[in-house]
């Protein structure tokens, strides 16, 4: 069996709850005016969107501390900004400013900043093993910090991760996998390319902490991430999150996706049913955590907010062509 590491009646203050909606919120209203702008082409970078996702990024980050590492892949924009990334530089990045978070150099699937501790790469599993190696200088250097991976479903298939994860445990590195299994590569469903068997039921080995949790449910995250963060801390890890959840617009760009044949249009509204922030919104709202016209300011202004951010990086100058081989090796 794997290790059980979150109960359900982990305690969560309202504060925190109203922080996980307040989050999510505004997580999806960023992309929600990257899918209203992108036709413009002011944004000439693919973009990898989180919307559906969103909880699992708020429940892991929402555990860390600054001096924690975050190294995610392609979909990034929730890492990015649930670890507590600039606006300005993040709308300024993606559209190739030189105020962006990389001086618009690396725009969305590259998104990175060393400041808060963010590191992003396209590449399948690239990320893996800079994590590990965050991961193994916090060991030596005999810092309490941890190094996060988040990965895809389709990062399983890859020999990477079996080799990092294999020194990860040999050398009990502060590491924890976070997998979002949104159950396609691409355009491929998970049933065309793994076993039956679950995730976190087939990495796992007597050595390794594994548990699989509703990547809907924040507060679910949030619980089990701040267990596994404790042991990583502790000397205590590796440890494998598989969280399950959904992305609702195409593997990248601004679209719905009912035309590619790989998936259907009914599918996708299921899913949206269990939208996360929809599900958490309710929940507040049982629980008197928040009455219904304060989830609508709140929706109003990470609006306004993300839509003042665009047009201010809009204004911002580009960068100089001359810096152009710049930072080039």
């Amino acid at each position: 069996m794997a290790l059980r590491l979150f109960k359900k009646e982990a305690m969560i203050s309202n504060s925190l709850k109203k922080r996980f909606f307040r989050n999510m919120v505004r997580i999806r209203q960023v992309e929600e005016i990257i899918v209203d702008v992108y036709a413009q082409k002011t944004m000439r970078t693919p973009t990898h969107l989180s919307i559906g996702q969103e909880a699992v990024a708020v429940g892991v980050c929402s555990v860390l501390k600054r001096s924690d590492q975050v190294f995610a892949s392609h979909r990034c924009h929730a890492a990015y900004l649930a670890k507590g990334g600039n606006l300005d530089a993040f709308f300024a990045e993606l559209c190739g400013r030189v105020v962006g978070s990389n001086q618009g150099r690396a725009g969305s699937a590259h998104l990175s900043d060393a400041k808060i501790g963010v590191f992003t790469s396209p590449i399948l599993g690239g990320m893996i093993p800079v994590a590990l190696g965050a991961a193994l200088s916090f060991q030596m250097d005999k810092k309490r910090h941890v190094a996060v991976c988040f990965l895809g479903d389709a990062t399983i298939e890859e020999g990477v991760f079996a080799e990092s994860l294999n020194f990860a445990l040999l050398k009990k590195l502060p590491v924890l996998f976070v997998c979002e299994n949104n159950l396609y590569s691409t355009h491929t469903h998970i049933k065309d390319r793994q076993p039956s068997s679950e995730i976190f039921q087939r990495v796992k080995t007597p050595e390794l902490k594994t548990q699989q949790v509703d990547g809907n449910d924040v507060e679910a995250v949030y619980a089990v991430a701040e267990k596994s963060i404790e042991l990583c801390r502790k000397g205590q890890g590796p440890v494998f999150l598989e969280c399950l959840t959904y992305r609702f617009r195409e593997h990248v760009g601004p679209l719905y996706d009912y035309d590619k044949g790989y998936r259907t249009k009914k599918e996708v509204e299921d899913w949206q049913k269990k939208c996360p922030i929809l599900k958490y919104k309710k929940k507040l709202m049982k629980e008197r955590v928040v009455e219904h016209e304060e989830l609508g300011v709140i929706e109003a202004r990470y609006k306004k907010e993300a839509l003042v951010s665009y047009e201010k990086a809009l204004k911002s100058p580009w960068s100089d062509p001359k810096t152009l081989t710049d930072w080039v090796y």
